[in-house]
C-alpha cells in the first residue's frame, strides 16, 4: 500500500504503522508462560489471601491459646505464647516474600499488557488516520473532476452560444418571419 502524498501521518509513525501491521497486536496479545516458581507464588498468595486461610488460622490459634491456657492436655507453650510467636514470626517471614513475588510477576504482567494496549491503540489511531486521509484524498479528486466536468459543460454552452448566435445572425428575419400590418380589409367589423 502506497503512503498517500497529503498524509497527515509522517514517516515515522507511518514506519511504525507497518510494524504494527506486520506484528498483528490485536490477534497475538502477550501470553506470559509462568514458571514453577511463579506459579507457587501465585498458589501461594491466593490461599493466604483468601478467607478460608484466614479463618482456619484464626480456629487454629484460638484453639492453641485455649489448650495452653486451660492446660486441657498439657501447657506446651505457656502463656506469653513464645512458640506460636515463633511459628507466626516464620510463616510471616516466608509468606511476605512469596506474596511480594507475586505481584511482582503481576506487575510485569500488567505492564506487558498496557504495552500491548497501547501498540494495539497507536495502530487503531493510525490506521484512523490514514483512512481520514484517503477520504480527503478521494474528496479533493472528486472535486477535481466535478470542476473539469462544469469546464468542459461550460465550453459546451458557449460553443453552443456562439453556433446559435452564427445561425441566429444568418437567418434573414424579413423572410424567414414576415411581419405582417393590419390593414382594413382583414379586420371584420
Amino acid at each position: 500500500m502506497k503512503k498517500p502524498l497529503r498524509a497527515r501521518v509522517s514517516q515515522e509513525e507511518y514506519q511504525l504503522l507497518q510494524r504494527l501491521r506486520e506484528r498483528k497486536p490485536a490477534q497475538h496479545p502477550p501470553k506470559p508462560s509462568p514458571r514453577l516458581g511463579d506459579r507457587l507464588a501465585d498458589a501461594v498468595a491466593d490461599t493466604v489471601g483468601s478467607w478460608r486461610f484466614i479463618i482456619i488460622q484464626s480456629s487454629l490459634l484460638a484453639l492453641w491459646i485455649f489448650l495452653n491456657v486451660t492446660a486441657y492436655i498439657q501447657h506446651w507453650d505457656p502463656y506469653p505464647f513464645i512458640l506460636l510467636n515463633l511459628m507466626l514470626s516464620f510463616q510471616a517471614a516466608y509468606t511476605a516474600p512469596i506474596i511480594m513475588m507475586s505481584q511482582n510477576r503481576q506487575a510485569i504482567i500488567d505492564r506487558q499488557e498496557a504495552k500491548h494496549d497501547y501498540e494495539v491503540n497507536m495502530k487503531a489511531e493510525l490506521e484512523i488516520e490514514l483512512l481520514h486521509d484517503k477520504m480527503n484524498l478521494l474528496r479533493e479528486e472528486e472535486i477535481v473532476k466535478i470542476m473539469q466536468m462544469l469546464q468542459q459543460q461550460q465550453q459546451q454552452i458557449q460553443s453552443l452560444e456562439g453556433l446559435l448566435r452564427q445561425k441566429l445572425q444568418a437567418i434573414d428575419y424579413d423572410s424567414a418571419f414576415p411581419i405582417t400590418k393590419p390593414d382594413d380589409r382583414n379586420i371584420s367589423s
